[in-house]
């Protein structure tokens, strides 16, 4: 049976909100939490991006719910050697409740150390040798790596759980997919697409778990909760390449300015119909999802927590 969590979006709310939510979610019989892991946010009328390694120590006191990034990047920004002892004190904190999405990444997080933005075909090279860096650290023994992108001279995590922490990788087109199930603990999509999962399974994931993650805007009439999604979040009615190449929140919203209100909410269920939500999650679940993790957009959040308890998750479970 699919479980159903609750999607923390860092890009839109502050750290103490974050944190707040996490609680409402627990309360509200969501079974996990995604946390979006930023520099920037994809425009500035979402405006927030907190630090995450620092809200997940903040979660993992306050709730007792399981993590999952969604998702890092370990590829420059941060080298993986510093990802890796962040996850495992995230794991520990989390006792053992921590699993660490991982990508590709965006341009709009990646450049801000002045790096180069490596090609498609180069930074899943960089995910796949990133991905066994972290888990020889998480072995606890005395690590040197000298490869093609990342050199480790000497290190040793001293603090680490019980088990290392899974890695789900997230992947949306075939080259990418096929390396999750080459290389990854789980796949991390975020669309119904029944033809990922499938080609997840064949490339080695058959078993392994899938977690999806949807959008949506409750609010006390349909209009409304359109409106907010087409102002906060108009980035989902950006297709192509472009969420991974432009490197501004100002570039964003350059391109969303030719994003209409039907095309912004598309996938996005919204208002106070619980059969629509309900119809979106079971796309879901009928795509093969293993794990299924709602993001409220706006402001709306304690009645939409109110209403995903009484009224949605009844209908999908």
């Amino acid at each position: 049976m699919a479980r159903f969590g609750y999607f923390l979006a860092c890009e839109e709310h502050g750290p103490d909100e974050l944190v707040r939510q996490a609680k409402l979610a627990e309360q509200a019989g969501f079974e996990g939490l995604w946390i979006s892991d930023h520099y920037h946010p994809w425009t500035d009328e979402q405006g927030q991006s907190a630090f995450v390694w620092t809200v997940i120590g903040a979660l993992a006191e306050a709730i007792r719910l399981p993590i999952t990034t969604a998702v890092t990047c370990p590829l420059v920004r941060i080298h993986p050697a510093i990802v890796a002892q962040a996850a495992a004190t995230a794991a520990v904190m989390s006792r053992g409740g921590f699993r660490l999405g991982v990508g590709t990444g965006e341009a709009l997080n990646e450049h801000i150390v002045g790096a180069r933005w490596p090609s498609a075909e180069q930074r899943r090279e960089m995910l796949e040798e990133a991905v066994g860096v972290m888990r020889r650290l998480w072995t606890g023994e005395l690590v040197t790596h000298r490869g093609e992108h990342y050199e480790v001279d000497t290190a040793r995590l001293y603090t680490l759980p019980e088990e290392p922490p899974p890695i789900y990788i997230s992947g949306f087109g075939e080259k990418a997919v096929a390396l999750a199930g080459q290389i990854g603990d789980g796949y991390i999509c975020t669309g119904p697409a029944a033809d990922l999962v499938r080609a997840f399974h064949e490339s080695g994931g058959q078993g392994k778990v899938v977690q999806g993650g949807i959008k949506v805007c409750y609010a006390s009439d349909e209009a409304t909760a359109r409106k907010t999604a087409h102002r906060i979040w108009p980035t989902e009615g950006i297709q192509g390449e472009a969420s991974q190449l432009l490197p501004l929140p100002r570039h964003f919203e350059q391109l969303a300015g030719m994003v209409s209100e039907e095309e912004a909410t598309r996938s996005v269920p919204c208002g106070p119909d619980p059969e629509v939500h309900a119809r979106a999650l079971r796309e879901y679940v009928e795509a093969g999802f293993d794990e299924i993790y709602v993001c409220q957009i706006g402001p709306e959040q304690d009645a939409f927590f109110d209403f995903y308890a009484e009224q949605v998750l009844p209908l999908v479970r």
